[in-house]
């Protein structure tokens, strides 16, 4: 099995494989694909329920999706991740949000959006037991104030990612998420913490990469410029849809060994 050890040792050495997942199903295909870390993202607010954003998605929500996630993953390392306004509000209720994840939903660890207010946080989660894995440069939350550009594009804003970058390392997370930083940005953090890092539109030389799932199997809408798509699912259900709804207006299904006669139950009257 994957354990936050076995990632944190990675750092500099085997590449990290991240993947999100929201529901059994998923989290057994990406599980049993040999994917190191399993995120349940709050990405799910776009990607499962329906929002434009994912600043509606409430714990409850993680919680739920979180549990049946890793209930179907055996080996991966299931990290879920804390959505709008779980944590940073006030300690107290960041530490019952997060320690629900452990206790209720049996993750092994929490991804936060980071920043300056996280720092102290990720100390104190850690010192209770509860694994933290840092994000910085995009951070979706922020959507409002910072939309979804590229992050640490001039020289004082990447100072500020690496110097953050260090203050979690040294807070104890046991690793960072980079997404949609300058490569540049993303080969000087990495060099600099003894965590690994994680990068999603942050170039190569992280120490892993992450995609949303729904982008790597051609689920997507839209799929963003530092993504790929490694399927084209949709296009298979599609077509399987079609061919269920072709069949039975035809009156071709169901079939005769779709069905069960019970001799008993002829002529009832």
């Amino acid at each position: 099995m994957v354990t936050v050890r076995s990632i944190r040792a990675k750092a500099g050495s085997e590449p990290i494989t991240m993947l999100t997942a929201y529901d059994a199903p998923t989290s057994s295909v990406v599980d049993e694909a040999g994917i190191d870390v399993i995120l349940v993202g709050d990405s799910m607010g776009n990607t499962a329920l329906g929002y434009d954003s994912t600043l509606p998605v409430t714990v409850e929500d993680v919680v739920s999706r979180t549990a049946a996630v890793a209930r179907a993953a055996d080996d991966a390392l299931v990290v879920a991740d804390m959505p709008f306004l779980s944590v940073g509000v006030d300690e107290a209720s960041s530490v019952e949000h997060c320690g629900r994840m452990l206790k209720e939903a049996d993750a092994d660890a929490v991804k936060l959006e980071s920043g300056p207010h996280t720092v102290e946080l990720t100390e104190h989660l850690v010192r209770l037991g509860i694994p933290v894995m840092a994000h910085l440069g995009l951070t979706p939350q922020r959507v409002r104030e910072v939309g979804y550009g590229r992050q640490g594009t001039d020289r004082d804003d990447a100072r500020e990612i690496l110097d953050l970058a260090k203050a979690h390392a040294d807070a104890g997370a046991f690793s960072l998420v980079l997404e949609h930083v300058p490569a540049n940005l993303a080969k000087q953090v990495t060099a600099a913490i003894d965590v690994p890092t994680i990068g999603i539109g942050a170039g190569p030389d992280c120490d892993g990469q992450v995609l949303v799932v729904d982008d790597v199997v051609g689920m997507s809408d839209r799929t963003p410029p530092f993504a790929a798509q490694f399927g084209d699912v949709k296009s298979e259900m599609e077509r399987a849809v079609g061919a269920y709804r072709d069949a039975v207006e035809a009156g071709e299904f169901p079939a005769e060994e779709h069905s069960h006669v019970e001799d008993d139950l002829d002529e009832l009257y």
